[in-house]
């Protein structure tokens, strides 16, 4: 049976069976925000108002509707689908105060031409057209996005919370880090599941299943043997993948890294009531999105940074994935233990860290130094978690990366 398809600039979409292609790729779009955009195509000749949408999105589930700030995401990952963007707004017009409308101009058929083979890929507006976001399917199924950026050998840096594919390259607390990872390189990049593009139904959420992840995208981009870069939590995933699988990673290089999460690491009595409390005021700011509480958890990340600026971290963290799921990232990673497995790494390791962070102390840096064969450690002199772009300590860690992978 024939179904309605619409043609909009290089995009095609067949409403009924749910399915958007561009020049013939299939492109792979979470089935809510797909839903979401079909809605808006199928009603093009209006202003769709937000409660309308919000309802719509809602039918069928626990709740009635879904929240503004889910439906905000759905609106992104409909406007990154088709090449939009929250600021370019040429497909899909936020039209004030509360509606949207679809203005791309629009032809309406029968039938829908063949999608040829291949990975499916999403552009990211703005980008240049080599530059796209994927997909692939972990061992369990669940989907995770990742993009490649650059030219050059690869390297390849595991996920961590606090990233989004499709932000992370206008947001100042990572644009520099794609800017210089990609110098003579190839940067291969993810979100973590729950997080950013990656599906936001964690499910199972295991040591395993984030070097499963991994293992999936690095067979996506078709890499035998690579180096791996580990930043905050994810060194802990990149020494479990550097242990599981030796014969893939040459080099690892771990930053602002720890192989015991705080819960785990606390020795005593006062220690475990600190890390308690320190769970709690981040519990209390994601579930309340006090302003007080966020600044206190953004200063750990960036402690020289303004308090606009850390507004600006928490703004952009709730962005990046659920209530539900940020609560889930800050216990499961309060208790990540790699300390009994790291002594297997066989690849050379740098270990480079701040000496005053202030999320994770220089002390961990040290026990993963002191656990890892062949590994040297470089202390910087910072007090940020995340190496800022106008700070001393970024250009010099960039020195002493690029030398270690040239070894």
């Amino acid at each position: 049976m024939d179904s309605a398809v619409y043609r909009f600039g290089q995009y095609v979409l067949d409403a009924d069976r749910r399915r958007l292609s561009h020049d013939g790729q299939w492109v792979d779009v979470e089935p809510r925000a797909l839903e979401f955009l079909c809605y808006l195509v199928e009603h093009r000749g209006r202003v769709v108002p937000e409660q309308e949408l919000r309802d719509l999105m809602g039918r069928g589930r626990a709740v009635s509707e879904v929240s503004e700030a889910a439906l905000a995401t759905l609106l992104r990952m409909a406007r990154l689908a088709i090449g939009d963007s929250d600021t370019r707004q040429q497909l899909i017009r936020t039209v004030r105060p509360h509606g949207y409308r679809f203005v791309a101009q629009t032809t309406v058929g029968s039938t829908t031409p063949a999608a040829t083979s291949g990975s499916p890929a999403v552009r990211t507006a703005g980008e240049p057209d080599h530059e796209v976001i994927r997909f692939c399917r972990s061992v369990d199924g669940t989907r995770i996005a990742y993009a490649v950026t650059g030219e050059g050998p690869p390297l390849v840096k595991t996920a961590n919370w606090l990233t989004h594919l499709d932000l992370d390259r206008t947001t100042p607390m990572w644009a520099h880090w794609f800017d210089g990872l990609t110098l003579g390189r190839r940067l291969v990049r993810y979100d973590e599941r729950g997080c950013g593009l990656s599906s936001w139904d964690m499910g199972s959420f295991t040591l395993d299943d984030l070097v499963a992840d991994l293992d999936a995208v690095a067979d996506a981009v078709g890499l035998d043997r690579f180096p791996l870069l580990g930043v905050s939590q994810g060194a802990a995933v990149a020494v479990a993948y550097a242990v599981f699988r030796p014969e893939r990673v040459s080099h690892l290089i771990l930053t602002s890294a720890y192989a015991r999460g705080q819960q785990i690491r606390a020795d005593n009595a006062a220690e475990r009531d600190a890390a308690e409390v320190d769970l709690n005021i981040a519990r209390a700011g994601w579930r309340s999105q006090d302003s007080s509480f966020l600044r206190y958890f953004a200063s750990q990340f960036l402690a020289d940074a303004t308090p606009a600026e850390w507004d600006a971290f928490a703004a952009y963290q709730r962005q990046t994935t659920s209530v539900a799921n940020g609560l889930r990232f800050l216990e499961e990673f309060s208790r990540i233990d790699v300390s009994d497995i790291a002594d297997d790494v066989t690849c050379p390791t740098l270990i480079i860290h701040s000496r005053d962070d202030a999320r994770v102390p220089v002390a961990q840096a040290l026990e993963l130094a002191t656990l890892i064969p062949d590994s040297r450690l470089v202390l910087l002199d910072s007090r940020n978690h995340l190496f800022t772009a106008d700070e001393p300590a970024w250009p010099t860690f960039l020195t002493h990366l690029h030398h270690f992978l040239a070894e």
